[in-house]
C-alpha cells in the first residue's frame, strides 16, 4: 500500500505566504478567480457568510437551488473538480448550501445549466426527459450534477443508485429517476468534460475573502487559529448548517481541508504496524483508497455507506466528524471500537490522546484552543500475538430513514473469538450518552467467556444499562436501552452459520 505523506509538498504548491493571511499578489490574482461552466468568473462578494449555492445564484445560474440549507435534500448539488483516484481528475458532486463561497477559489465547478443546452442535452438530462424523471422539476437540477458525478466516475460498469442517496424528490417518485440513471451507458472519451479528467485538478491556493483565509501550510495554520475567534473549517458540513439555521458566525474561518500535513495516509505494510488517517481527508476519499486493505478497516468499511449521504461524505472530514464532538456522529463509535487515539497538533507541538479520553462532554473535548487534530491514529488488532482470532465486526445505526439521517443509537462492535472464547471485545456507542462512549462493563461481561446465548443473554442486560440516554425527537430513553439490549443478539445472527435456528441466531431472545 502506498503512504501519502505529510512532509510531502505537492507539486506547483506555493511556498508560505508572505505575511500571515495575506497570499503573495500573483498567487492571489488566480485564487480570485472561479471557472464556472467553462468560463472565469472573478470571485467577487464571497465573504463569509456567503455560499456557494448564493454566489452562484447570483451570477444567474438558477438550477441550483435551496431546499433545507442542512445538506440533506441534494437540490444544491454543483460539481467541483478534485483531484482523482484513477484518473487525475474526478467531477465530485457538493452541496452548495454548505460549502462558503470563498472555497471557490480557483476552482472549477459546473452547475446543470454548464452540462448541456436545450438544443443538445446532456445524456444525463436526456435520459430524465424521455423517462419521465422530472415533474415540478425543483429537484431535477441537483439530480442532473449528483447523476453527472455517477457518470463520469472512472471504471463505471454500472450505475450506483448510492449516488443518489443525498437527493430528495418529493412529487415525481424514484422509478423513473432509477430507470433514467439505469438507462446511462458508458461517457465517450470525446465528451469534454470525460476528457477533461485526464488532466490535472485545480490546486488550492493561499487566499483570504474577509473572515475566510486559506493558509498555505500547517504553521501558518496554527498562528491564524490563535486569533481570537478563529475556528478551523474543512469540508463545513456542520458548521454551513450552523451558519444557515442558526446563524452562526466565526469572527475568522481557517481552511485546513487540503492542507498536505493534515492528509496522511499510513496503511499498514505488516500486521503489527498502526493504520494513519490524516484529519482532512473527506469519507468519500479514505473509503476508496482503503478499499481491500488493513484488517482493522473493516469496521470502517460497514459505517461509510451508513454515514449520511455520497454529497456528504465528499466532504465531510474525519477530523471534523470528531472534531465537532458531536454525540449522534457515526464515527466515534466505530473508532473508539477500534482502539483509536487522536494526534493532536498546536504551537507547542504534538500530542496524542486516546479516543477514550478526548469526550469531556456534550460537544467538549481535550482539545485545546488553537489546536488541531492531525491525524487519528488505529493501533493494529488486539489480539494478534501469535495466532490470527477469529474477529466478529458489525455497525448498527439505528434511525428513522436507512441513509441520509441522524442515528438514534449508534453501536459498534469489534468481538474476537478463540477456541469459542472471546478473546477481545471492543463496543463503541453513540446517541446514548452526552458523549460517545465505550460499553467498559458489556465488554467485561463478555471478556473469557464462551461465545453461547447464556453469554449474550447476560452481557445484553449489562449493554442494555450503559450509558444515560435520555427522550428527545428521535428516540425515547426506553427505546435506546431495548436497542442497545438487542445489539449482541442483532450481532450474533448476523455472523450465525448459515441454517442455524431462529432461536439459535437470537440467542433465545425471539
Amino acid at each position: 500500500m502506498s503512504t501519502e505523506s505529510s512532509a510531502v509538498t505537492p507539486a506547483g504548491r506555493p511556498g508560505p505566504t508572505e505575511r500571515r493571511g495575506t497570499p503573495p499578489t500573483a498567487v492571489a490574482e488566480r485564487a480570485a478567480v472561479v471557472t464556472v461552466n467553462g468560463a472565469p468568473r472573478p470571485l467577487l462578494g464571497a465573504e463569509p457568510p456567503v455560499t456557494a449555492l448564493d454566489w452562484l445564484r447570483g451570477l444567474g445560474l438558477s438550477g441550483a437551488k435551496e431546499g433545507c440549507a442542512e445538506g440533506e435534500c441534494g437540490a444544491c448539488a454543483v460539481l467541483l473538480a478534485r483531484p482523482g483516484l484513477d484518473t487525475a481528475t474526478e467531477w465530485t458532486a457538493l452541496n452548495a448550501c454548505l460549502l462558503p463561497a470563498a472555497a471557490l477559489g480557483g476552482q472549477e465547478v459546473l452547475t446543470a445549466e454548464g452540462l448541456g443546452r436545450t438544443d443538445a442535452l446532456h445524456p444525463v438530462q436526456a435520459e430524465l426527459a424521455v423517462r419521465g424523471g422530472s415533474q415540478c422539476g425543483y429537484c431535477t437540477p441537483g439530480f442532473v450534477c449528483a447523476m453527472a458525478a455517477e457518470y463520469y466516475r472512472p471504471g463505471r460498469e454500472r450505475f450506483d443508485h448510492h449516488a443518489l442517496s443525498g437527493n430528495l424528490c418529493r412529487c415525481t417518485g424514484y422509478r423513473p429517476i432509477l430507470e433514467a440513471a439505469d438507462a446511462l451507458g458508458a461517457a465517450e472519451e470525446t465528451d469534454p468534460l470525460a476528457a477533461r479528467r485526464h488532466h490535472e485538478a485545480p490546486v488550492s491556493l493561499p487566499a483570504r475573502h474577509g473572515a475566510w483565509v486559506r493558509p498555505a501550510d500547517l504553521a501558518e495554520a496554527l498562528e491564524l487559529l490563535a486569533e481570537p475567534g478563529a475556528v478551523p473549517v474543512a469540508g463545513a458540513t456542520d458548521l454551513g448548517v450552523a451558519a444557515n439555521l442558526h446563524g452562526a458566525r466565526p469572527a475568522l474561518l481557517v481552511a485546513v481541508d487540503r492542507l498536505p500535513e493534515l492528509r496522511e495516509l499510513s496503511l499498514p505494510q505488516r500486521p503489527e504496524e498502526p493504520l494513519v488517517l490524516g484529519a482532512a481527508w473527506s469519507l468519500s476519499e479514505l473509503e476508496r483508497r482503503t478499499t481491500g486493505g488493513a484488517e482493522v478497516l473493516d469496521l470502517l468499511h460497514a459505517v461509510y455507506p451508513q454515514f449520511a449521504s455520497r454529497l456528504i461524505r465528499n466532504s465531510a472530514t474525519i477530523g471534523g466528524n470528531l472534531g465537532t464532538g458531536s454525540p449522534v456522529g457515526d464515527l466515534a463509535p466505530a473508532l473508539l471500537a477500534l482502539d483509536a487515539e487522536v494526534v493532536l497538533v498546536g504551537a507547542e507541538g504534538e500530542r496524542t490522546v486516546a479516543l477514550t479520553d478526548y469526550f469531556t462532554g456534550y460537544r467538549q473535548s481535550v482539545r485545546r484552543p488553537g489546536e488541531l487534530i492531525r491525524a487519528v491514529r488505529i493501533p493494529a488488532p488486539a489480539d494478534f500475538g501469535g495466532h490470527a482470532p477469529q474477529r466478529l465486526v458489525g455497525f448498527h445505526k439505528i434511525a428513522k430513514r436507512r441513509y441520509d439521517d441522524i442515528s438514534s443509537v449508534a453501536i459498534a462492535l469489534v468481538v474476537h473469538l478463540s477456541d469459542g472464547l472471546v478473546t477481545h471485545a471492543a463496543i463503541g456507542l453513540g446517541g446514548v450518552a452526552a458523549t460517545p462512549l465505550r460499553a467498559h462493563a458489556t465488554e467485561e461481561a463478555l471478556l473469557g467467556r464462551p461465545w453461547d446465548a447464556a453469554t449474550r443473554r447476560a452481557a445484553s442486560a449489562v449493554l442494555a444499562a450503559e450509558g444515560t440516554p435520555l427522550d428527545d425527537h428521535r428516540a425515547s430513553a426506553a427505546y435506546r436501552r431495548a436497542m442497545l439490549g438487542q445489539a449482541l443478539h442483532r450481532f450474533h445472527a448476523e455472523h450465525a452459520p448459515a441454517g442455524s435456528s431462529a432461536g439459535e441466531q437470537s440467542g433465545g431472545a425471539a
